[in-house]
């Protein structure tokens, strides 16, 4: 593509380049825009109309685009004019917009982008059942998806997503408290096969039904946790020690009915556990308050 003209503003050396004068799709897009952050990228912009246009075209070939990268807070214009045209996404993470958020931000962009991998909406609670409908209704190859703290997120909505989303393989849905075990085990049933990577963390309705059911449904299930999952005890990880062999890592911490008989078996095989044994915790307990390290060998 040939760059716009624009003049110049003052006199130029005879045989001086300037930058826009460089092949754009061949150097400046693939070896120069490539490298500046999205947050220069808005002050880019502002230059001239023909730095607008490139950096607009660059924009137009996003393959990944974290807010996080603009700042802490990126305004609502700021966020429509970096991905007005970008039809190629296929990671999208829009944690720092959670304020303000809104079904009406998200969805054209879902729309334009039918490709995604992976969305992050952790903490995006001005959203509706309406975008998650959209997510799962347009981009059917999604393997990726974190809704922790969305409190929006309800038992129809995750219906929907496990109908409509056959590639999903990691979800997180920490601290969506609406969802009760109905929900999770028909999550299990319709795309436990595939399922690699759970959070049900700080979710009060989740209990051993749910847990039972993800066990006997997910062979492939490497993480899993269930922090704060109060009504989570013994019988669920049972059946995660019998029936998930691929399991690398479970987080339990303040699931009080969880006792350690039921995870000892996990522990045998390796799995990563956020919990010390008893008698690990006693023992560090006593070498804190008597200040010596017992001649105790901890790994009994």
């Amino acid at each position: 593509m040939e760059p716009p003209m624009e003049p110049s503003g003052g006199e130029q050396e005879p045989g001086a380049v300037r930058l826009l004068d460089l092949p754009w799709e061949d150097v400046l897009l693939p070896h120069v825009l490539n490298r500046v952050p999205l947050c220069q990228l808005l002050r880019l912009q502002r230059v001239s109309r023909a730095f607008r246009a490139l950096v607009q075209l660059h924009l137009a070939g996003l393959r990944r685009f974290d807010a996080a990268q603009v700042g802490l807070q990126i305004p609502r214009a700021a966020l429509a004019r970096l991905l007005r045209d970008a039809e190629g996404l296929q990671e999208l993470a829009l944690a720092p917009c959670h304020e303000w958020l809104s079904d009406e931000d998200l969805v054209p962009v879902l729309a334009r982008n039918p490709q995604l991998r992976s969305v992050a909406l952790g903490g995006c609670g001005q959203l509706s059942r309406r975008a998650l409908g959209a997510l799962a209704e347009g981009c059917s190859r999604l393997q990726r998806l974190s809704l922790a703290h969305c409190d929006w997120v309800d038992g129809l909505a995750l219906r929907g997503l496990a109908d409509r989303c056959p590639a999903l393989e990691e979800l997180d849905l920490t601290a969506c408290r609406q969802l009760k075990d109905e929900a999770i085990v028909y999550l299990a049933q319709r795309r436990g096969a595939g399922l690699r990577s759970l959070s049900l963390a700080v979710n009060a309705n989740v209990g051993d039904a749910a847990v039972q059911e993800l066990a006997r449904n997910c062979p492939e299930l490497q993480h899993l946790d269930l922090t704060g999952c109060l009504r989570v005890g013994s019988d669920g990880v049972r059946a995660l020690a019998e029936y998930c062999p691929a399991l690398r890592s479970l987080r339990v911490r303040h699931c009080h009915h969880v006792a350690e008989s039921s995870l000892s078996r996990l522990r045998k095989r390796g799995v990563d556990i956020d919990v010390e044994p008893p008698l690990h915790q006693a023992l560090v307990l006593l070498q804190d308050m008597a200040g010596f390290a017992p001649f105790v060998n901890l790994q009994v």
